[in-house]
């Protein structure tokens, strides 16, 4: 009798718990899963205002289009080209919140901790639209830096920084580092409270200095979330979002700024109006980012053991 009752005990824990997950599960299958419907429009010749019933049925015309105009295909893979860049940049600099986060464990003084972790945290939580405001009221040909400059005699004519194409790609890195270099930290920081603080002891009195405790027990304890946050962007490599590339894009930088989703919102919503098209393209992408993910999932299972998925 005693094993029925716990099994049952068992079984109702287990539903209760599943009950817990299903608000859950209804909002991932409301803002998540539904939405996909919405792919139906790559088959169709659709016009707004027109309903979808009203359009014509052209199957894969889109997505075949995506491969037989030559300008289409010019125009698509710069904005690949593009991608591939900031994705490649980002990915380059993944591992300076675990630098920052490291040095600022390192600092003693609990006040000035506090201050320089809320500095930069804060930039996180300012929206793409007000960055841009701070941008323009600094580099802008008109802004501050240019004035002062142009006040000390030391330029004679503004310096371009915001209208300009150039240096587009580290210009759009350096925002993101600074708006997303504080909260990125957040983690590894998380990470660094959770170790063992026995090991430090025993490191210092086996003689071990302040860098051999980051070598040697800091570092290897962030090492497993890196690995895992480092997969993660890979496999949304695809996926820069575009609030940032919107705001700060304007005719000199259109051709180094438009990314993929950038691309995929003015070709749909933009100029152009072909939801069609830019649907099919959106459908491509999310191929490519789940076999990126299966990819990147595998290989974690063969070198370290551990997969994300």
């Amino acid at each position: 009798m005693r094993p029925i009752g716990i099994k049952k005990q068992k079984r109702r824990q287990s539903i209760k718990l599943f009950l817990l997950i299903v608000p859950f599960l209804v909002l991932t299958l409301l803002f998540a899963y539904y939405p996909l419907y919405g792919w139906v429009y790559s088959l169709y010749d659709y016009r707004p205002p027109l309903t979808l019933a009203q359009s014509e049925f052209v199957g894969f015309k889109w997505f075949r289009y995506l491969f037989q105009s030559k300008g289409q295909i010019n125009q698509l893979l710069q904005v690949l080209k593009n991608t591939f860049i900031m994705s490649g940049l980002n990915i380059a600099t993944s591992i300076l919140p675990l630098i920052f986060a490291i040095m600022l464990n390192e600092i003693k003084s609990k006040k000035f901790k506090s201050i320089v972790q809320t500095l930069t945290t804060l930039p996180n939580f300012i929206g793409w639209v007000l960055v841009y405001s701070v941008a323009f009221a600094l580099f802008s040909t008109t802004g501050m830096m240019n004035s002062i400059l142009m006040d000390l005699n030391i330029i004679t004519e503004p310096i371009k920084i915001l209208d300009s194409g150039d240096y587009t790609y580290f210009k759009m890195l350096a925002w993101s580092l600074w708006k997303g270099l504080g909260w990125g930290a957040i983690l590894y920081l998380a990470a660094i409270a959770g170790t063992d603080q026995e090991l430090y002891e025993a490191a210092r009195v086996d003689g071990a200095h302040r860098f051999h405790l980051m070598r040697h027990i800091t570092l290897p304890a962030l090492l497993p979330t890196f690995f895992v946050l480092l997969m993660l962007s890979v496999a949304n490599f695809l996926n820069n979002g575009m609030d940032q590339y919107f705001v700060f894009q304007n005719a000199f930088n259109r051709d180094k700024i438009q990314v993929l989703d950038l691309y995929v919102y003015n070709l749909g919503l933009g100029s152009n109006n072909s939801i069609p098209l830019a649907t099919a393209i959106s459908i491509l992408k999310s191929v490519v980012s789940v076999t990126l993910l299966i990819v990147v999932n595998t290989l974690s299972k063969r070198v370290r053991g551990r997969s994300i998925v």
